[in-house]
């Protein structure tokens, strides 16, 4: 559903301008530089960082609304997700105004950090509209994937305890690329991996660059298992299955796309086994004592169970986004020396800040991305849309499977990417120019399916 206000007849257009389209990529292609700039900024969880992901947020919002004022007209296009996306930052303003949050200013914080991710999602739904800007996006995130997984296998190489190799770490951390974390690196590459993946599927790709983007996409992805990531690891696997499963289902029956995908999976491992070495083989032996040793009663279970406890205290609007660690304390069943920050699962910790309601928002939220991204899955190798949405909806069942093992979702960096691309996910069929219509008929005429072909 769009809609379009005109304040005064629109002017005519002059010949040869492409003020609108140039002005609609620079947006967008701005959107995609503060997206890709936080995870540098040690994942955004500094205060500088926190406050410059706001800042470029607003500006960005600000000059679309001056576009909308230098043109005379209001130009904007409805999305499915702006009403669940409305409604959890009611909650939270209500959290916060009332004063049922355990914490006003924390929730207020984490208020105007929701609303950041807000204004990134709201800019890039308003200025993703051709099928053009699909491979653009994509060719930009294969490349910034490319470097930052370079980066940080070279890092895992030769180590010095800091990040970038030069600033140290105050309390511990487990570095890997940008992140003190290594479960969040793991989180940005299962969100970047599937657009070179999904690049390298389909027709916008062939030759040499099909062989490239498929390359870069098995360094991306490999990069996760040399992380030692285990969320990381389980979410990757459960990304397969899912294109797996849309590669299986394609009505045309094509066998070069699953082949494609065993030649990355292929490439995976032979990366793998070149650059990890012993140490990988021992932190995937590892990972069946850890699982058995949680699931016997490890700390995450314990916190998981405290979590069912604060939750049952306040069940209807929860503690306060943003309050748990500070809440936490009260209700913990077990010693220990450290400071427990964060859940270690998104979905405890949601429940426990915004309670039964703010949880069914967020299942809201989920339910209308997957639903409307399944609208546009047919003839997804052939078709911008189709294209754009697999590669967004895979890096969000990445994430979304690795929410029960880690907190990627409190990494502002994180966080901000994964709500544009259920956005992307969600959005309206991209526009195709004509000329790229008769190149795809064309192209689907060229190469017949082979029932047609054997008929």
């Amino acid at each position: 559903m769009s809609s379009a206000l005109a304040t005064q007849p629109e002017p005519a257009p002059v010949a040869g301008s492409s003020q609108p389209r140039l002005t609609d990529n620079t947006l967008l292609a701005s959107a995609g530089a503060v997206l890709l700039l936080a995870p540098l900024a040690f994942g955004a969880v500094e205060p500088w960082s926190v406050f410059a992901l706001e800042t470029c947020s607003m500006l960005l919002l600000a000059v679309w609304a001056s576009r909308q004022w230098i043109n005379r007209e209001l130009n904007g296009s409805d999305h499915v997700l702006y009403r669940p996306m409305a409604a959890f930052f009611v909650l939270v303003l209500m959290q916060w105004a009332v004063g049922t949050t355990a914490y006003r200013h924390v929730t207020y914080s984490h208020l105007l950090l929701y609303a950041a991710y807000g204004m990134l999602a709201f800019v890039v739904t308003q200025t993703l509209r051709r099928s053009s800007q699909f491979e653009m996006l994509a060719r930009l995130f294969a490349v910034y994937g490319a470097l930052v997984a370079a980066f940080a296998v070279l890092q895992g190489l030769a180590p010095n305890g800091k990040l970038y190799w030069i600033w140290a770490l105050e309390q511990g951390g487990s570095i890997y690329g940008p992140y003190v974390n290594h479960n969040h690196y793991a989180g940005l590459m299962e969100m970047l991996t599937p657009f070179p993946l999904v690049l390298a599927a389909t027709r916008f790709t062939n030759g040499n660059r099909k062989i490239a983007v498929a390359g870069i996409a098995a360094l991306m992805a490999a990069s996760i298992f040399l992380s030692g990531s285990r969320g990381g690891m389980a979410a990757f696997v459960a990304q397969m299955v899912v294109l797996g499963i849309l590669l299986v289902r394609k009505r045309e029956g094509r066998w070069k796309q699953p082949l494609l995908l065993g030649a990355f999976l292929a490439m995976v491992i032979v990366f793998l086994v070149w650059m990890g070495g012993n140490e990988l083989t021992r932190r995937l032996i590892s990972i069946h004592s850890e699982a058995r040793e949680e699931i016997n009663g490890g700390v995450r279970l314990s916190i998981d169970r405290d979590c069912l406890r604060m939750l049952i205290k306040r069940p209807f609007l929860g503690w306060g986004l943003g309050t748990f660690p500070i809440v936490y304390p009260e209700f913990r069943s077990f010693y220990t020396t450290f400071f427990v920050n964060q859940a270690h699962n998104d979905y405890l910790q949601l429940l426990v800040e915004t309670g039964l309601v703010g949880f069914s928002i967020a299942v809201w939220f989920l339910v209308l991305t997957f639903r409307q991204a399944a609208t546009k899955l047919k003839d997804w190798t052939e078709t911008a849309s189709g294209a754009i949405t697999v590669a967004a909806m895979l890096g969000c069942v990445g994430i979304l499977v690795h929410s029960f093992l880690d907190f990627n979702l409190q990494i502002p960096a994180n966080a901000a990417l994964f709500y544009v691309l259920c956005a992307i996910a969600a959005s309206a069929p991209l526009q195709e120019s004509q000329r790229r219509r008769v190149l795809r008929r064309r192209s689907l005429i060229v190469e017949p399916s082979p029932e047609t072909a054997v008929s």
